[in-house]
């Protein structure tokens, strides 16, 4: 079995190498990638299976990869290895798995055995492991109450972008009043209070982009995807 390490850390990347070496005698070839595109390459011409990919990395990230690895050959095997355990990761992820892969998202904090148990069973047995912490943040984000809905998600993406109301009702297809109706929505569920007098003004929208990232509903991964994706979509219209 060839297996890609997509890792632009040193040391994570040999740590990683050895548990695989050390686990998985079924690995014939290690190949390594530092960056999304770097993955994606490597994966077309060495007909990579399996992967390892870490998920904040330059240029393009890992959620990133992972889709384009995913759209082009469905049943590679995924562990996904980060440091962080945020809901824009767990919300990418969730968006571009492909119906029956096998996948894991492990903490670069697992103890060495929880990771050996993570490598066998998504990359040999095709069975899906996420870890303890990201099961938690699962659980917090399943109510309705508390989560943004896709809709709510993507205007929130919108507004960090800087978008007015008509320019996000354009991009989603929406109407002005349900774009607004959905920017209600996400204040409630990101906290945003209501303070108008004329002592504390604020400015909604950049509150509501400031709790997103202090709640890890956005990070610098998800904004950098939505700039790129709005570039693309700006020179669509022209």
């Amino acid at each position: 079995m060839k297996v890609l390490l997509v890792e632009d850390d040193q040391f994570h990347a040999s740590y990683m190498e050895d548990v695989l070496v050390e686990t998985l005698p079924e690995v014939t070839q290690i190949f390594h990638a530092v960056n999304g595109q770097e993955a994606e390459r490597e994966a077309r011409a060495m007909s990579i299976e399996a992967v390892v990919m870490d998920l904040r990395m330059s240029q393009c990230n890992g959620i990133e990869a992972a889709q384009i690895l995913w759209q082009e050959r469905a049943d590679t095997r995924i562990l996904f290895w980060s440091n962080y355990a945020d809901e824009a990761y767990l919300r990418g992820i969730s968006a571009i798995v492909p119906e029956d892969s096998a996948y894991g998202y492990l903490l670069k904090t697992a103890p060495r055995d929880r990771l050996k148990l993570a490598l066998r069973a998504v990359l040999v047995e095709g069975q899906i492991m996420v870890d303890r912490e990201i099961h938690r943040l699962q659980r917090r984000t399943s109510s309705p109450r508390n989560t943004l809905d896709d809709s709510e998600f993507a205007v929130l993406l919108d507004l960090s972008l800087g978008l007015q109301d008509r320019m996000i009702a354009e991009r989603q297809g929406m109407s002005l009043r349900t774009v607004q109706n959905r920017l209600l929505s996400l204040y409630d569920k990101l906290g945003v209070e209501d303070v108008s007098d004329d002592e504390t003004p604020i400015n909604k929208r950049v509150r509501a982009l400031n709790r997103a990232l202090i709640t890890r509903t956005l990070n610098i991964e998800t904004l950098e995807t939505a700039e790129r994706e709005f570039e693309r979509w700006q020179s669509s219209r022209a």
